[in-house]
């Protein structure tokens, strides 16, 4: 599947729904969807995102979602059924992250913490730093676990997998995912060995 500039651009302001398991241990948050997560309906859909590849490298899921298509049932219960959630800081998509300002940042903070008090997860996890650091009005807050609960969760912070941040791999990505995923008592996997030529 592929998408013209402008197939993309009908996207915007859209938003996509969460994918939340009745009883999550759990929920991976990023800052907002891009267009493509609109377009496909799945969080994390852009095929240059190494969210997927570096929870399979963590061995947090056991296998590799074809996301940039859209999830497929199979995927979607891979998730549920592992007590994983995905949501969203803003669910306003835009092409930049950059694009939203601060306010919008703090007003889904807000809301993000009402959210997973009704959840109830176990753990929480911003995907990005910068976005924790606005909408939380944290400016020092470092990557990793925080002192501070959110609606009864431990909070994490862990790195951004957009390909706007190059500077983290996967295998740096996977070491961050793995830590909160362990905190929510979510078993790692060795990773699937690659298919016979």
């Amino acid at each position: 599947m592929g998408f013209t500039r402008a197939e993309l651009e009908s996207f915007r302001g859209r938003s996509v729904d969460d994918l939340m398991p009745a009883h999550p241990r759990l929920v991976f948050v990023g800052i907002n969807p891009g267009l493509w997560t609109a377009a496909t309906g799945t969080h994390f859909a852009h095929p240059g995102n190494r969210f997927y590849p570096a929870l399979a490298a963590a061995g947090v899921i056991p296998r590799l979602p074809g996301f940039a298509d859209g999830f497929t049932e199979e995927d979607r219960r891979m998730f549920l059924d592992a007590g994983i959630g995905i949501s969203n800081l803003v669910h306003r998509a835009t092409a930049r992250a950059d694009e939203l300002d601060r306010a919008e940042l703090r007003a889904g903070a807000v809301r993000l913490g009402d959210d997973v008090a009704r959840w109830h997860p176990r753990v929480v996890a911003i995907v990005g730093l910068t976005a924790y650091r606005q909408g939380f009005d944290r400016p020092k807050a470092r990557a990793g676990r925080q002192d501070e609960t959110l609606g009864g969760a431990e909070l994490w912070v862990v790195p951004n997998p957009s390909g706007l941040n190059a500077h983290a791999t996967v295998a740096d990505l996977a070491e961050a995912y793995a830590e909160p995923a362990r905190a929510a008592g979510i078993g790692l996997r060795p990773p699937a060995p690659p298919p016979m030529p």
